[in-house]
């Protein structure tokens, strides 16, 4: 099985009991719709009917098989009959009075190649020879049909009886069956939910964006595509390049003046000056006029919803050039499927990849121009005022150098003895007519620049050190003349370079840096606008489609907390919802079990097999009893369809189910009940995981044609939904070794000692044993057993043993030197072990052809639209 429309599901009927509630094709196909759709199943197209009968049962149903054989459906309809009890005369009630009529009765309509039937004289459950159980005991027969409804076993056993003489077999069996206490399943599904959906911890938490490097190939490329487009944005010959250019031509100008300023003639000429405020001014004006022309592009460039083709024109006739998308978005749908199964496949929870979209939304989503509005604030002409200072500022910190140098320049100009100490003053005095010519310059209006006082203090502090170190040294006059002029180019060197600083700083402070950088911001602003624009619709269509993966998502993970809430436990006698409501699947039959028919003559439900097995023996002349046997299985249905423990008296192993070794299991059956293994909740947290992409699997297809809307995801929802009950319906009908029916990722499923704690050896063992009669149990009773074959190559076997298992039992074959071949490889976890199918012989079976009664003639005219007739038979109409 590899999908839920390809699953082949076994529809189960019992006709012991309710036989007549399926008297017309109507009735048929509603019996069948109720099943499989409890089962979360679609109509079958290859239906398989598993019908429990008696042999009596055989020709009192014809009317029912006929309908069962014409069954409509695209391919052909097989039936497979498990007839419980002896022939018609064999046996009355409990006493063993057999009279001489052993023969097998059926009617044509079971002849066809499509149909075979297995007679199980006595199940044989008890496990000694005190224990005398009835032949139908309800509880072997429970796990039978339980056997028989694995759509792996009911084709082959179906095939091999095709090759038997009139398609019929006694069976014998010896089953292992692997599984978990109920408890233990419980906890761990719940457990697996709650690992699936993750903890909700708000939508607006931060996550860790998903580097591009593994984004998808086609989101990559609406992620980062607009990122490597920032460049040439302005069309040459466009009228946004056009007012850059003017203004980016003004502060060169600008540029040009200030090196001008920086020299000496500047500090002396007060022209170079007078330039550089008229290019700032020029400067200014441009700046307004871009600024004005980036304000028409942002209000031009879409609203508050998003960029349009409408807003792409205009931005082109500002002079913008925005590139074309070159078919960015042509498999959107295609990467966020890419990318779902990437973080599923992580092992992220729903919740966590929910938000990996948010944020991939957030991303990728094109911002309108009107959005960038607010940003053009930043590069005001008010902003540009408060980024420079309107007076000049000398820097804070005079540059240490500056101060060595003057402290230079004041010590050598001042190695003088009287009266030429006096020459130690000229450095101080230079120092102080740069300071008042150098402040008066860089005048702003009436109020002169401040000039730093440093170097002016370490002239004077020099001067005087070194009139202190002549009075001492007494140097001679040609050692002071050279300190002179050595302090005086230590001066000017000193004084260059506080005119500079001056310089620059206040022409920062009359705008040059903050009008380059007002001018580079608003040409930023208009690239970010051409970018946003790019592929705008693509990327706004992959937004949009994200956030609803990621509301579906978040749905899904809230479906999966609902299945993972406690059960509320009903009050004793209080009247529930039934037990195939999606929050009592771990507590309940199997979905294919249904309830009761409802039927006028109070028959007994044939869905619940435990109950339904547990009718009395038919009397010889094929009549039923028509309520159930209360007395003899009270209680309601156990885990695996027969009466649970607590139908039985209580005592030291009131659980057998559970222990694997309790005296109420049939002898041919042996249980081996885990306790989980360490990858057990890991393993059905992948399978939720695989569930969840096959739900999704259609939704893809709608984003992919752009129809990812509501309706979509309403219907995504709902699928997911369904399957995560039908998730539940597998894990309890098939066991924890199958894997889900739903795309499975690569890798190998986890062995049985990591999922049940239990080891395979068990398995391969007794599905590896000699065919010889002493390994089954022959499901006959001792007067059926002289129909059988006596030709000990006449029976067939069926080796069995789950798939998921196959590599474990194969690898212990091999290391044992003897590996059996033709095994049966099911999609149950569940069950393994060998079938053995012996035909009858010869002269046992008798098939009659049916008349049409009397009783036709009173039908209605719905009644005779169906394909077959009411039938009697004659002695004289065997074949």
């Amino acid at each position: 099985m590899t999908s839920p429309e390809d699953a082949t599901a076994v529809v189960r009927l019992d006709l012991r009991a309710g036989a007549a509630a399926l008297a017309t094709t109507q009735a048929v196909r509603d019996r069948v719709a109720e099943q499989l759709g409890r089962a979360g199943l679609p109509e079958p197209d290859y239906p398989l009917f598993l019908v429990t009968d008696t042999p009596a049962g055989l020709t009192d149903h014809q009317l029912q098989y006929e309908l069962l054989s014409g069954y409509r459906a695209v391919g052909e309809t097989r039936i497979l009959v498990l007839l419980v009890g002896s022939s018609p005369g064999s046996y009355d009630g409990g006493e063993e009075a057999y009279l001489p009529d052993r023969r097998l009765v059926r009617p044509t309509t079971l002849r066809a190649s499509t149909t075979g039937l297995v007679w199980a004289g006595d199940l044989r459950s008890a496990r000694t020879a005190l224990d005398r159980r009835e032949p139908d005991d309800p509880a072997s027969l429970a796990v039978l049909v339980d056997l028989l409804s694995v759509p792996d076993v009911f084709v082959r056993v179906l095939e091999n009886l095709r090759k038997l003489p009139d398609s019929i077999a006694a069976p014998g069996v010896r089953l292992l069956e692997q599984d978990l206490p109920t408890e233990v399943r419980d906890r761990a599904w719940r457990d697996a939910l709650t690992r699936f959906a993750g903890e909700d911890t708000g939508a607006g938490d931060p996550v860790d964006i998903v580097p591009d490097s593994r984004l998808p190939e086609p989101l990559r490329a609406l992620v980062t595509g607009r990122d490597s487009r920032g460049q040439g944005h302005r069309r040459p010959d466009g009228q946004a390049n056009l007012a850059h250019r003017t203004c980016a031509e003004s502060l060169d100008r600008a540029d040009e003046d200030l090196v001008a300023l920086r020299s000496f003639p500047g500090l002396l000429h007060p022209a170079r000056r007078d330039a550089l405020e008229a290019d700032l001014h020029q400067a200014r004006e441009d700046l307004g006029g871009f600024r004005a022309l980036v304000e028409r592009a942002l209000q031009g460039g879409g609203g508050a919803a998003a960029p349009t083709a409408e807003a792409t024109a205009r931005l082109g006739a500002l002079g913008l050039r925005v590139p074309a998308a070159d078919r960015a978005g042509e498999r959107v749908g295609e990467g966020l499927r890419e990318l779902a199964g990437t973080l599923l496949g992580d092992g992220l929870a729903l919740r966590s990849v929910a938000q990996h979209f948010t944020a991939l939304a957030g991303r990728v989503e094109p911002v309108p121009g009107t959005a960038l509005l607010h940003r053009l604030a930043d590069h005001s002409e008010e902003s540009v005022t408060r980024g420079s200072a309107t007076e000049y500022a000398a820097p804070l910190r005079t540059p240490g150098a500056v101060l060595l140098m003057a402290g230079a320049a004041g010590l050598l100009g001042g190695l003088w003895q009287w009266p030429a100490v006096l020459a130690a003053l000229v450095v101080p005095v230079l120092f102080v007519v740069v300071a008042l010519l150098g402040a008066n310059r860089l005048r702003t209006g009436r109020r002169a620049a401040r000039w730093t006082m440093g170097p002016r203090v370490a002239a004077v502090a020099g001067a005087v050190a070194g009139a202190a170190v002549a009075y001492a040294a007494d140097p001679p006059l040609w050692l002071g003349g050279t300190g002179l002029i050595v302090g005086l180019g230590l001066t000017a060197e000193a004084v260059r370079r506080l005119w500079r600083d001056a310089a620059d700083s206040w022409a920062a402070g009359r705008g040059t840096t903050a009008l380059r950088t007002a001018l580079d911001g608003l040409d930023d602003l208009l690239a970010e606008l051409v970018r946003e624009h790019w592929a705008a619709e693509e990327r706004l269509y992959c937004a949009d489609a994200a956030r609803s993966v990621a509301g579906m998502l978040r749905a899904t993970a809230a479906a999966a907390d609902a299945q993972a809430a406690p059960e509320p436990l009903a009050p004793a006698g209080a009247g529930g919802s039934g037990p195939y409501e999606d929050d009592d699947w771990l507590s309940a039959p199997s979905a294919l079990e249904t309830p009761e028919s409802g039927a006028a003559d109070g028959d007994a439900d044939d869905g619940d097999w435990a109950a339904a097995h547990a009718w009395d023996t038919p009397d010889r002349n094929g009549d039923h009893d028509a309520g159930r046997d209360d007395d003899r299985y009270g209680g309601d249905p156990g885990p695996y369809g027969a009466p649970s423990p607590a139908a039985y008296p209580a005592g030291p192993d009131d659980a057998p189910w559970e222990s694997g070794e309790g005296d109420h299991a049939p002898r041919w059956l042996d249980r081996e009940i885990g306790e989980g293994g360490p990858d057990l909740v890991a393993t059905l947290a992948g399978d939720l995981r695989n569930t969840a992409m096959a739900a999704m699997a259609p939704y893809w297809g709608a984003v992919e044609r752009g129809q990812a809307g509501a309706l979509a995801l309403a219907r995504t929802e709902q699928r997911v939904r369904e399957l995560l009950s039908a998730a539940r319906h597998h894990l309890w009908h098939y066991g924890v070794l199958a894997p889900p029916p739903y795309p499975a990722d690569h890798r190998a499923r986890t062995t049985a000692a990591g999922l049940l704690g239990t080891d395979s050896l068990r398995v391969a063992e007794l599905v590896g044993r000699e065919a010889d009669r002493g390994a089954v149990v022959q499901l006959s009773s001792p007067e059926q057993g002289a129909l059988l074959s006596r030709d000990p190559g006449a029976a067939l076997w069926i080796r069995f043993a789950p798939g998921t298992l196959q590599g474990e039992i194969e690898a212990a074959w091999r290391k044992s030197g003897s590996p059996v071949e033709e095994a049966l490889w099911t999609s149950s976890g569940r069950y393994a072990g060998l079938i053995r199918l012996t035909p009858l012989r010869m002269g046992v079976v008798d098939t009659v052809l049916p008349r049409q009664s009397t009783a036709g003639s009173a039908r209605t005219d719905a009644d005779r639209a169906e394909p077959s007739v009411h039938a009697e038979f004659k002695e004289d109409d065997r074949w």
